[in-house]
């Protein structure tokens, strides 16, 4: 199964990023497939907190617009939505230690928590972060061939 992370999602809700097409045509991809995918909540949270900043963008996508994008994907009726459950602090914990990480780098781990006990195989990002959590193949499909 496919997990996606956060960056892919925004690239595909903000038509001004120049990356827009691309990261869209791949959550399409998944929308429209056969195979079941996943987004973790952090991944969902995250996107809601972005979209909406007025930080990052001069004209933020209202809280609504952001809102619909996510239960669009809810909608599509293949994508899983991922959440901590048990043994999880052990699973974060592991790969903190593992890997070395901890302030902003802890939501990255936790991430990689999720996918490990949901079993997903590959993460699309175009955060190179991720490669620090063996056992999870990491695609950014932004660059090199449609992944999907």
């Amino acid at each position: 199964m496919i997990a996606v992370d956060t960056n892919v999602l925004v690239y595909a809700h903000r038509s001004d990023l120049p990356q827009h097409d691309r990261a869209r045509r791949a959550i399409e991809s998944l929308a429209r497939g056969a195979r079941r995918w996943a987004i973790p909540w952090p991944c969902v949270h995250e996107f809601l907190a972005v979209a909406t900043n007025r930080r990052v963008f001069r004209e933020p996508s209202p809280a609504d617009v952001a809102l619909a994008t996510i239960r669009a994907i809810a909608d599509s009726g293949r994508c899983d939505f991922l959440a901590e459950g048990d043994g999880h602090l052990e699973r974060l914990g592991g790969l903190m230690t593992a890997a070395h990480v901890g302030g902003g780098q802890v939501h990255d781990a936790r991430i990689a928590a999720l996918c490990r006990a949901h079993g997903i195989a590959e993460l699309w990002s175009a955060d190179r972060d991720f490669s620090r959590y063996p056992g999870l193949r990491i695609v950014n499909p932004l660059v090199g061939p449609d992944p999907a």
